[in-house]
């Protein structure tokens, strides 16, 4: 088994290396859909995270406005250090438990954690491999504004709050770049496949 880290920034194209990775095969663990999970009401998690920023962040169907929440933490250091206190554990908890699953029935898979903050945590340390998908910031910034419809400032909060990518390159094993065409990010995705692969072989 290969354990690999994925990582970038907000809105540098992570999502779509994940998806090319999962369509060749490899068994895909995504922090964000985990956090998603951890964030409903019926969770401990997602109970004390409104205990912690209060009621207001219910949504009328009960559950956490996400959006909202982001405003909040993306603008507010001391806040977004609780949060993730709370839910980084949680994640990289859940994310093992998949693993000794995924080990004990399929034990050659290649497991890719999809995790944005993968560096920041500390946590690439614990991966096989490391790849980071990188864009230019400008990049980000308007993918950003046209994607998810934040302002200019709600964008800019969001890239600043992360490590740069050009620091995040510095502890890759391999650098996917998403400055070109999507056709070119795939291709790049799909030769990167092809040297995990050969890796899982030698660590196998």
């Amino acid at each position: 088994m290969l354990l690999v880290g994925l990582t970038g920034g907000i809105a540098s194209g992570k999502s779509l290396v994940a998806r090319v990775f999962k369509d060749l095969g490899a068994h895909l663990v995504d922090a964000d859909r985990i956090v998603h999970n951890l964030l409903e009401p019926d969770q401990k998690a997602g109970q004390e995270v409104l205990d912690y920023f209060g009621k207001e962040l219910l949504l009328p169907d009960g559950r956490i406005n996400r959006r909202k929440l982001g405003e909040i933490v993306f603008n507010d250091a001391e806040k977004r250090a609780w949060l993730n206190r709370c839910l980084h554990p949680r994640v990289f908890e859940t994310y093992q438990a998949q693993v000794r699953q995924v080990r004990s029935r399929f034990p050659g898979t290649i497991v890719v954690l999809d995790a944005a903050l993968l560096i920041e945590t500390g946590y690439h340390r614990k991966m096989d491999r490391v790849v980071v998908v990188y864009a230019e910031p400008e990049q980000q910034l308007e993918r950003l504004i046209s994607r998810d419809l934040f302002t200019k400032e709600e964008a800019l909060a969001r890239i600043q709050s992360q490590m740069p990518l050009a620091e995040k390159r510095g502890h890759a094993d391999y650098i996917i770049d998403n400055t070109g065409s999507r056709e070119n990010t795939e291709q790049q995705a799909r030769k990167v496949y092809a040297r995990l692969k050969q890796d899982a072989e030698k660590t196998s």
